[in-house]
């Protein structure tokens, strides 16, 4: 698991992109947020695990820490 700070989302798509500790840049669907809320603050640091979707490094089971 790596930790990093959502830098952008879009509630109409369900669409994000947070940036890791490792200075990457990760994007995620709605559906990874584990608390089931569907929403995320940008700014909001969060916990992720890197995971391999549509080949590329997504952002998977999205944590709000």
């Amino acid at each position: 698991m790596l930790t990093g700070t959502v830098t952008e989302f879009d509630e109409g798509t369900g669409l994000g992109t947070l940036v890791g500790a490792d200075g990457r840049a990760y994007l995620f669907h709605c559906i990874e947020i584990v608390d089931g809320t569907r929403t995320v603050d940008v700014g909001q640091a969060v916990r992720f695990q890197p995971l391999p979707k549509f080949g590329l490094i997504q952002a998977g089971r999205v944590a709000k820490l």
